[in-house]
């Protein structure tokens, strides 16, 4: 009998450890890896990695894989040769593509971010700046035709001020930007946060405006995949969008310490009064969608200010590169 016993024993350890590898086996399958190809690591997107440190992919069956690609134009290359499956940056990058004939073109299914996350960051410390301490001046504002210059551009136009009469700096790369201020170059730059408080608390500038503040609504940031990606995937990226949804709600319901503890993770050299200083500063500049849904009007509002600095050769329809997956 005690043989019979032990034998028994040992064929329910052995169907226990059986089923518990197999079920972990399905677990692990059933995990969709979405690498995405991020404009910038900024507190700009702080909803997104709150929905990435919070587990709400993770709650999806997504797998989040970030990769750095400094650039609009270089995300979009990203996304179109397959490297990434899904991109992050301004939905202008999407127009471009469209307009230049691409089959398998850019959709913009999930935005974030609905004005500029921009801060004008001056050499000297000015007492109530405004867009005319530029006149005469230098200031390097990223690469020509992506959204941080014509958002730049659009906050000019909105004050009535020629944009011929300051030295608008268009040669140095996004990523470089802070670097090349440091080092000596332009009276003013454009800089995303945490790089511009950063530069503030180091006494090397001082933050004086918000270009979001100034330029306006536009769907600044979005997230964006191939067509056929989408058509292929559609039930996977809903799912995104919840996820995406749940970081936008709990930023907007929570304090700026319960959210900078959240985003810590993300951003190891900032220290968390510097996270709590840059969140309030975003929510000052209501920076932040309600929810992904990328609205039909911000939409023009962006082919307007691209109209205006003539980069949009032929007018394309929202309906052709918004698919909002998340419904309200």
């Amino acid at each position: 009998m005690k043989k019979i016993g032990l034998f028994i024993i040992c064929l329910l350890i052995i169907f226990a450890t059986t089923f518990s590898y197999l079920n972990k086996e399905k677990d692990e399958s059933s995990v969709v890896k979405i690498r995405v190809a991020e404009v910038t690591h900024s507190l700009f997107y702080a909803p997104f990695y709150v929905a990435i440190e919070n587990g709400y992919f993770e709650d999806e069956g997504i797998d989040i894989e970030l990769i750095l690609t400094s650039g609009a134009d270089k995300v979009s290359a990203a996304v179109l040769s397959g490297d990434v499956e899904v991109g992050f940056a301004g939905p202008e990058s999407s127009i471009y593509i469209y307009n230049g004939g691409e089959k398998d073109y850019l959709m913009n299914f999930a935005g974030l971010t609905k004005r500029d996350g921009q801060f004008i960051v001056s050499r000297e410390k000015i007492e109530d700046f405004n867009l005319n301490d530029l006149l005469g001046k230098e200031i390097l504002a990223g690469r020509a035709g992506g959204m941080p210059i014509l958002n730049f551009y659009n906050a000019l136009d909105n004050e009535n001020i020629d944009s011929k009469q300051i030295n608008i700096n268009t040669s140095v790369e996004f990523a470089a930007l802070a670097g090349n201020f440091i080092a000596g170059t332009g009276d003013f730059v454009n800089l995303f946060e945490p790089t511009a408080t950063k530069i503030e608390n180091e006494g090397l500038g001082y933050v004086v405006a918000s270009v979001g503040e100034l330029s306006g609504e536009v769907p600044y940031t979005a997230f964006n995949a191939r067509k056929s990606y989408i058509e292929g995937n559609k039930e996977i990226l809903i799912k995104f969008t919840k996820a995406l949804n749940k970081g936008i709600k709990f930023v907007e319901e929570n304090d700026n310490n319960v959210i900078a503890e959240a985003v810590l993770p993300q951003f190891n050299d900032s220290n968390i009064e510097e996270i709590e200083m840059i969140i309030n500063r975003y929510k000052e500049s209501n920076t932040w969608l309600d929810s992904p849904y990328i609205s039909k009007e911000s939409f023009n509002n962006l082919k307007n200010i691209m109209k205006k600095n003539n980069l949009l050769e032929k007018d394309v329809k929202y309906e052709d590169l918004v698919i909002n997956l998340y419904e309200k």
